[in-house]
């Protein structure tokens, strides 16, 4: 018997497990590290700047777009049973409960994830970051746990404003375009939408997936091998893992409790 195979399932699943224990002291070395954050305010308003506002862009004009999108497709599926006027509520439940969190994490993973994974491990492969270890200056403390919290910070607040804008981008789309009564669309929206059940639950979702993508992107930067190509497998290894991660949790937080 070819006991290769089985050797080989038994690395990976060392490595995994190896790699998950890493990653769990590593989080919570930044939990630690980020109840001295406010000495570091500085700090944190930058990387809220490059982490939140520079994805204003691409979160808003996809939110719209999105919006745009699903108030097209909606409408022409609804309009076959006659109830055309429930569009504001098809859309509103769409992006508020899934899509908004979702797509706003992936978008956001795209831009600001890779970059934070490829600006650490920059630090790691120049060896800034051993510097200044040289200078009794923890890496944790300036450079991973404000972009950590910036992250955070950031993705319920990118993730909000990517639904009001795929709410207008629907409006425009059913009422304007398509000729759908406004009061009909708002109304439906209104009666739909319980702030206790659905807004509130998807600002959860997108604080979940911001430490989600936080954790993800300074882990892999900061455990990168120290040359050209750790850094590029460090940015691709963020994009792949976090996006994954989000689809999984995101599907697990839904079964689990509905939302």
């Amino acid at each position: 018997m070819n006991a290769v195979p089985v050797q080989r399932l038994g690395r990976f699943i060392v490595r995994t497990v190896l790699n998950l224990g890493r990653f769990s002291v590593f989080s919570l070395q930044v939990v630690r590290i980020s109840r001295y954050l406010p000495r570091r305010t500085r700090r944190l308003m930058d990387e809220l700047y490059h982490i939140g506002w520079l994805s204003l862009p691409i979160v808003c004009v996809s939110g719209l777009f999105v919006g745009m999108m699903l108030g097209l497709q909606g409408y022409n599926t609804l309009i076959r049973f006659g109830a055309a006027d429930s569009l504001g509520a098809v859309v509103g439940l769409s992006l508020i409960r899934e899509l908004g969190p979702v797509l706003t994490a992936l978008l956001v993973t795209g831009r600001a994830g890779s970059a934070i994974a490829a600006e650490i491990s920059s630090m790691v492969a120049t060896q800034q970051l051993d510097g200044l270890r040289m200078m009794s200056i923890d890496p944790l403390d300036l450079v991973i746990a404000p972009k950590s919290l910036a992250m955070i910070i950031s993705m319920p607040l990118l993730s909000a404003l990517f639904i009001v804008l795929g709410l207008l981008g629907s409006y425009i789309v059913g009422v304007i375009f398509l000729g759908l009564d406004g009061g009909s669309y708002i109304a439906s929206l209104e009666s739909a939408i319980v702030f206790q059940n659905d807004v509130l639950v998807s600002l959860i979702k997108a604080l979940v997936f911001g430490v989600l993508v936080a954790l993800i992107a300074t882990y892999r930067g900061y455990t990168a091998e120290p040359h050209s190509a750790g850094v590029s497998r460090a940015t691709t290894s963020t994009v792949v893992t976090a996006s994954v991660a989000t689809l999984i949790v995101d599907y697990i937080i839904t079964a689990l409790w509905g939302v």
